[in-house]
């Protein structure tokens, strides 16, 4: 088992990485980051195609969060006051807010700060659409 949390991110998206990145410098939340791509996502129970579209939280029992709340677990292990940030991420409306920021985040990344055309999210597959 791991002793801590996992950041899941998409390593060929340049807003990603950079957004990871500065979260390790600056908030020093208590977890590993990870490109997807470099990561055994069999071993933490995540399909490819949902670590494609959403930023993952995965504990170490095991759970897996996705898209903002994702990013509120990540403050929530950050010091200072962040981890009551996230705690409000958690709680509605706030929660749906944050969800329906993140998902216009998530589908615009490649306009973002530092993103590039690597940055799109994929087409979606099957019939389900997109996840965020």
């Amino acid at each position: 088992m791991r002793r801590q949390p996992v950041l899941v991110y998409d390593g060929d998206c340049a807003f990603c990485t950079s957004s990871a990145r500065f979260a390790e410098r600056r908030l020093r939340p208590r977890c590993d980051a990870a490109p997807w791509q470099f990561t055994d996502l069999a071993r933490l129970g995540i399909a490819q195609q949902r670590a494609e579209h959403e930023v993952l939280w995965v504990t170490p029992a095991g759970s897996v969060h996705g898209g903002a709340q994702a990013v509120a677990k990540l403050l929530m292990s950050a010091g200072g006051g962040w981890p009551v940030v996230g705690a409000l991420l958690t709680l509605p409306p706030v929660r749906w807010i944050a969800h329906g920021v993140y998902r216009i985040i998530a589908k615009n990344r490649q306009r973002m700060p530092g993103g590039t055309a690597a940055c799109a999210l994929p087409p979606a597959r099957g019939g389900r659409g997109k996840q965020e």
